[in-house]
């Protein structure tokens, strides 16, 4: 006997074996077994998910010598031939290759007559939307009132191709993708019956490569059978159809959220030297940046299509990004996928997409900047008096931080996770003992981190001192020297938090007439001015 491939071997042949369709299965068991039949269906969805498959099972649910019945025998002669596509009274037809107008007469010709063996005449029509339009209107009237003996089934990939006259005679069963969860467990199913070794991995592996697809993971699995006998891997699945695996997806993620560019961009180059699909890759960062943003919408929403140890990193990942900035992030990944098709270096833009993703997280959005804006204006003159009226209106998501204050337990925990403390004494190190910068770093002292932010705590009663010499230019001088000493991009964020001394640097900087003898602090207060009015 020839040998029969994983995807036609293991094809469902009742409705409890189709696979991630319950809603169609439970829908045609009851129309079933309540004798509520109509007389033509519409099976829909993308490829290789069992759109043929039910309808053979329910052309065999009514053709079956025990029939109409929910659980066809699949042993009498209609319900072999029909699973083998040679029954008289089943006419599989492919919509692509009998399209015209002659083909449609003769099927018009041929429904008049009686059903050799089964119960009905069924007409299985696959891609449908092949089907020209004059083709189509032929059809209407039959399809419209077929004899009692005749029922059309119809499949296909592209419904909006399908005229709405045709639409509106049909009963509509949209079959979704299956989940990848779902799937795995079907090839373990099958690697049981076929003695076969499939590490759970190497299963879920398959299931992302086939994008939904049964029929596609069983053929890949078949595939992968033939090249390692019968004991297959995750690292088997990888290089034979060059997918990354998913934990390098997830690693390449949480580096870029965290501001490693160094080591985002190092994996990107381990996974090209060994092989791997960039385009792959960009489509697999993309795939699981738009979990993650699901999974901040709704955390149980990928219950079934998404491994465990994946949910675990998702949770991870949703603490260090935004919503808005996410949905930037996957919008700056989808239009570096569109320019990577038609380079010729695909590698390249993929670095460039990576670069400018952590450069975009660090800079701030148009409405931190408007709120800014607000503060400032809001507080007006308060800003260089020190008028305590600029702490009340403080804000702790400007820090990061969401919840009412700061969170010092948090922020120890951060500091100690990064060493925020070591860095800053790295960067202490390299300020001269006097200007501007020097004070402003006398009045601050680190508390942790937030993504990608170095927060630096100061004395409620600094708050006005601060802003005055926190200029964007010392902002920019103590980034650069918090890169220099820790290799990572750091945006600085200040916060007034209580607890923290006010520092003795300050001491006789409490209002603006004791700046008049300073001659620093005067003209940071110009540059302040300067930057309030820009």
């Amino acid at each position: 006997m020839s040998y029969e491939v994983f995807a036609r071997k293991y094809r469902p042949q009742t409705f409890d074996d189709l696979v991630g369709q319950t809603h169609v299965s439970r829908t045609l068991r009851n129309a079933v077994a309540q004798n509520r039949l109509a007389h033509a269906y519409l099976f829909v969805g993308p490829r290789g998910i069992g759109k043929t498959s039910t309808a053979r099972i329910l052309a065999k649910s009514l053709n079956c010598v025990k029939g109409p019945t929910v659980t066809p025998c699949g042993e009498c002669d209609n319900c072999r031939e029909i699973a083998a596509g040679n029954s008289f009274d089943v006419i599989e037809i492919d919509g692509a290759s009998n399209n015209s107008v002659e083909d449609v007469r003769q099927l018009r010709e041929n429904v008049r007559y009686a059903p050799a063996k089964g119960r009905y005449k069924i007409y299985l029509i696959d891609e449908v939307h092949m089907l020209s339009p004059a083709a189509f209107n032929a059809l209407l009237k039959t399809l419209e009132e077929p004899p009692e003996h005749v029922k059309f089934i119809f499949a296909t990939t592209e419904p909006q191709k399908v005229l709405p006259t045709i639409l509106s005679r049909c009963q509509r069963f949209d079959l979704h993708r299956i989940p990848a969860n779902l799937i795995a467990q079907h090839l373990q199913f099958i690697a049981g019956k076929e003695k076969i070794t499939l590490e759970p991995a190497a299963a879920h592996a398959i299931a992302r490569g086939a994008e939904g697809g049964l029929r596609d993971a069983e053929s890949m699995l078949d595939q992968l059978v033939a090249f390692c006998g019968e004991k297959i891997s995750e690292s088997d699945v990888l290089n034979v159809f060059g997918f990354t695996s998913e934990q390098t997806v997830v690693d390449l993620t949480g580096r870029i959220l965290r501001g490693e560019t160094p080591d985002a961009i190092d994996l990107l180059h381990q996974q090209s030297e060994s092989g791997k699909d960039m385009m792959r890759l960009m489509s697999d960062l993309i795939a699981y940046l738009r979990d993650l943003l699901v999974f901040k919408a709704k955390p149980d929403a990928l219950k079934e299509d998404v491994d465990p140890d994946v949910q675990t990193s998702l949770v991870t990942h949703a603490e260090l990004i935004p919503t808005d900035r996410l949905l930037d992030l996957i919008d700056q990944f989808a239009a570096a996928e569109g320019r990577m098709k038609w380079a010729p270096n695909k590698k390249l833009h993929f670095e460039v997409a990576i670069i400018r993703a952590i450069q975009t997280l660090g800079q701030a959005t148009l409405d931190e900047v408007i709120q800014k804006l607000g503060e400032l204006r809001d507080d007006g003159g308060a800003v260089a008096a020190g008028d305590d009226r600029g702490q009340k209106r403080s804000r702790p998501q400007d820090a990061g931080v969401n919840a009412p204050g700061y969170s010092a337990p948090r922020a120890e925990e951060q500091a100690v996770t990064v060493n925020a403390e070591k860095t800053w004494q790295g960067v202490l190190a390299k300020i001269p003992a006097k200007g501007l910068l020097r004070t402003l770093t006398d009045l601050v002292r680190p508390i942790g981190i937030d993504g990608r932010n170095f927060l630096l705590g100061h004395s409620p009663d600094d708050k006005a001192q601060v802003e005055v010499v926190a200029t964007v230019n010392n902002r920019r001088q103590l980034e650069k020297l918090l890169n220099e000493a820790s290799g990572r991009d750091w945006t600085v964020k200040f916060m007034a938090k209580e607890g923290i001394p006010s520092s003795t640097a300050a001491e006789g900087i409490k209002s603006t007439e004791s700046f008049k003898d300073d001659p620093l602090i005067q003209q940071a207060i110009e540059l302040f001015k300067a930057e309030v009015r820009s």
